[in-house]
């Protein structure tokens, strides 16, 4: 059983990135075998369906989606744009979600999988209007997405130098997500 973790953001210094580098060293602290990636290491063209017909899947989203697929739990901090996702978050669903080889089982890198949500911004919703579109377009992929969730408020002063969450409360609630993640990812095995 293995727990994936990601920020829909390709941003260096991305508060979705620290927040989800901190989920990664809890369920590390917990004993799952986990895996970080960032999606910056995932570079991959806007999804064009004429340029999949030509070329298919960009190699990009073929190493990501099997990443994907070998991770049963997955762990997704995502900004908020406009009260959506992120458009990179987007792109890579998009991209994952489409068929690579004949007869690849349907949504392969989704169905069944188990999702946590959360996201940081230093506004005061803490992303939390981005999370419903997200929480609905996983659900909609036949994923599994559990009900805790974070939005991190004020995030730009909610992690130390180290990357690590300042509040203890907080931090609690993070804990409590990557524990329940890992719960039903366990159960769902």
């Amino acid at each position: 059983m293995k727990l994936l973790f990601l920020a829909g953001s390709t941003r260096l210094a991305s508060l979705n990135k620290t927040l989800a580098r901190e989920a990664f060293a809890i369920a590390a602290e917990l004993g799952a075998e986990a895996t970080f990636v960032d999606l910056r290491d995932f570079a991959m063209p806007l999804y064009d369906g004429d340029l999949e017909t030509k070329s298919s899947l960009p190699e990009k989203a073929i190493e990501l989606k099997k990443l994907f697929v070998e991770h049963a739990g997955i762990f997704i901090a995502s900004p908020e744009y406009n009260s959506a996702y992120s458009g990179v978050l987007k792109n890579t669903v998009d991209w994952i979600s489409r068929p690579h080889y004949e007869g690849e089982p349907r949504l392969q890198a989704f169905t069944g999988k188990v999702f946590a949500i959360s996201a940081a911004s230093p506004g005061a919703l803490g992303g939390l209007r981005g999370l419903v579109p997200l929480r609905m377009l996983l659900g909609n992929l036949s994923s599994i997405v559990i009900p805790e969730q974070l939005a991190l408020t004020h995030a730009g002063k909610a992690f130390d130098d180290n990357g690590k969450l300042l509040d203890d409360s907080t931090h609690s609630t993070l804990v409590n997500i990557v524990k329940r993640l890992k719960t039903v990812t366990e159960n769902q095995q």
